[in-house]
């Protein structure tokens, strides 16, 4: 069905593959991206595989039981604004990655 040839050529296009995917992932964990409350007190930042590195509270006044409520849609809103971040610098990349072996992608 597979001529030799053409298994080994799909076998080092996968090594290819497998080994650029690496390297992008290697590359994500030096990124860092950030997401802010709408307030801007609460802040976290990510890496571009998502990873989360750091949680940081500005304001420390917002830490009365009476704002328990507000700082938890707060940490929300600042997470998935961080989490958005993240995809779309991973997506990114991954798709710099792709075109660099399949150039019409």
């Amino acid at each position: 069905m597979f001529g030799n040839g053409d298994m080994g050529e799909m076998m080092a296009k996968l090594q290819e593959m497998q080994s650029a995917a690496e390297d992008s992932k290697k590359k994500l964990e030096t990124i860092n991206v950030q997401g802010k409350s709408p307030d801007g007190n609460i802040r976290f930042v990510m890496d571009g595989n998502r990873k989360l590195k750091e949680v940081t509270f500005i304001d420390e006044s917002l830490l009365s039981p009476e704002n328990k409520e507000e700082i938890e849609d707060m940490l929300v809103i600042a997470f998935n604004r961080a989490l958005e971040e993240a995809e779309y610098i991973n997506e990114q990349e991954m798709r710099s990655s792709a075109s660099g072996l399949f150039p019409g992608m």
